[in-house]
């Protein structure tokens, strides 16, 4: 009996990092990195989070959205509390051509750490300003637990305090003279 191949099959026979979607590259690289540094999936780790519903764009009598803002991830130190962003790109894309992206949505949502990646690795930036070093790159397996991130973010002279408020949570980050505010949904629960 021969076998026949199936179409995927004769087009490539295995395929490389560059040709994977952004999708892929988080499916298959970030994700598992994250969740090898400790983040649990089902209560720290949101996907895919739309934060905007787009811009209102009228012309005449008709009235559109623009595209909505998504962060391809929102890392929640306990729920309630965000702490980490993460812009994901194709591997066509170097390491940190998210970060500008990134550091949009982080200062909308008041996020104090921020991630880009590609799948080879990270470029982190604390937008805390209270390190010595604001930006570093770390490899996959250096992604930071969520017990990492927040003690350096409540470590003395952060200016990071969560505050309780409601079902939502706050986090107030001292940049210079001035204060940011943003209030993030909370996660849903999972608890029944």
């Amino acid at each position: 009996m021969v076998r026949q191949s199936t179409r995927c099959e004769a087009i490539t026979p295995f395929m490389s990092k560059k040709d994977l979607s952004e999708r892929d590259i988080c499916s298959k690289f970030i994700g598992p990195a994250v969740k090898r540094a400790g983040w649990g999936g089902m209560m720290q780790i949101r996907e895919e989070v739309a934060f905007t519903k787009g811009r209102i764009i009228v012309r005449g009598k008709l009235v559109t959205r623009g595209k909505a803002k998504r962060a391809d991830y929102i890392l929640y130190y306990k729920p309630n509390i965000p702490i980490a962003i993460i812009e994901a790109k194709d591997n066509s894309h170097s390491v940190g051509d998210g970060m500008q992206q990134a550091l949009d949505y982080a200062a909308t949502l008041n996020i104090p750490f921020v991630f880009s990646s590609n799948g080879d690795g990270f470029v982190f930036h604390d937008r805390t300003g209270a390190s010595e070093q604001k930006e570093a790159t770390l490899s996959l397996d250096a992604f930071p637990s969520p017990k990492d991130l927040w003690g350096h973010a409540t470590a003395p002279g952060k200016g990071l305090r969560p505050t309780r408020k409601r079902s939502s949570c706050r986090i107030i980050l001292k940049t210079g003279a001035a204060k940011a505010h943003a209030t993030i949904k909370p996660m849903p629960s999972t608890q029944q």
